[in-house]
């Protein structure tokens, strides 16, 4: 799959439903915004903002007129889930967005969510673009247990605080399909791997447990990862998640281990960088600097914790 392009999501009994690669951090494979096309149109997060001009153009292949959708669902604030909400409210004006109440502020005022985010991404910030504020009469509040009515289509709230305390998963019932945020990890679809997010500065590993087994509680056939696209897991839903379980646990265990060994986190964080496999994937660049964002979040964890 290429940047800008749209697919149909088959697996499963799924319908409905398409994803676009956003090109996130000039990456393929790395960022994707869902498309429900129902009686009231639905997008699924929004990616960072840099070419939202791609989730337009998403819309018109598949056949939805901006003034058409009615719904941008954003699991949660971070930039590359949120970041275009805004150019998308105002490309699509009869859009609202819906966010955990946690995020509303800062989705109407972004100054504090550049702020954080220019503070975990590092480097990275070049690949981004500064938000628009969404206009607070288009934000509806959402929390767990509530219900997005799309005509066919709904997306049920589950709250999935372990990775953000404001992140939400969205449950499609009819295509017995769950778009997971970063509650599940992120998913290398051309390697068939899940690999662990831990970014700074809200990564709690119990919490995350918990999310996980939130998700298993659903257990749905279907996981539309934002980072990256779906994946069928059927009957397996429990063990695929378990999985990622282990990943997450494995992955903290041998971040603590390594800072044990090392004078500084500086240190830390570059023997991580330095050794990503995931440069086949992602590009040299984006590999490395993932994995210290990850670290940092870690190291954030173990110093609350301890």
């Amino acid at each position: 799959m290429e940047i800008g392009d749209v697919r149909q999501v088959t697996a499963g009994d799924c319908s409905d439903l398409y994803y676009v690669d956003t090109g996130m951090y000039e990456t393929s494979g790395y960022g994707a915004v869902y498309v429900v096309d129902d009686d009231r149109p639905a997008i699924v997060d929004t990616g960072i903002g840099t070419n939202y001009e791609r989730i337009l153009a998403a819309l018109e292949e598949i056949g939805i007129a901006p003034e058409d959708l009615e719904v941008i669902a954003v699991t949660h604030i971070h930039l590359d889930h949120a970041g275009g909400a805004g150019y998308l409210a105002e490309a699509c004006p009869n859009a609202d967005v819906y966010v955990h109440p946690i995020g509303t502020s800062h989705l109407a005022d972004p100054s504090k969510l550049v702020a954080g985010t220019k503070a975990a991404v590092g480097d990275q910030w070049q690949y981004y673009v500064e938000p628009k504020p969404v206009p607070e009469d288009r934000i509806v509040e959402i929390e767990d247990g509530d219900a997005i009515d799309l005509g066919t289509h709904e997306l049920r709230v589950h709250e999935a605080p372990g990775h953000a305390p404001h992140q939400v998963v969205f449950e499609d019932p009819e295509n017995n399909a769950v778009f997971t945020a970063d509650a599940a990890g992120i998913w290398v679809p051309e390697r068939e791997e899940i690999r662990e997010t831990s970014p700074p500065s809200n990564f709690h590993l119990e919490r995350c447990l918990e999310d996980v087994a939130t998700l298993q509680e659903i257990d749905p056939d279907v996981l539309c990862y934002a980072h990256f696209g779906p994946r069928y897991v059927g009957d397996d839903a429990e063990a695929a998640l378990e999985e990622y379980a282990s990943v997450l646990e494995e992955w903290v265990r041998s971040v603590e281990a390594k800072r044990g060994e090392l004078e500084d986190d500086e240190a830390l964080v570059e023997h991580f960088a330095s050794r990503s496999d995931l440069g086949d994937a992602w590009g040299e660049h984006k590999a490395g600097a993932e994995a210290g964002m990850n670290v940092r979040g870690v190291v954030g964890y173990l110093d609350h914790r301890d």
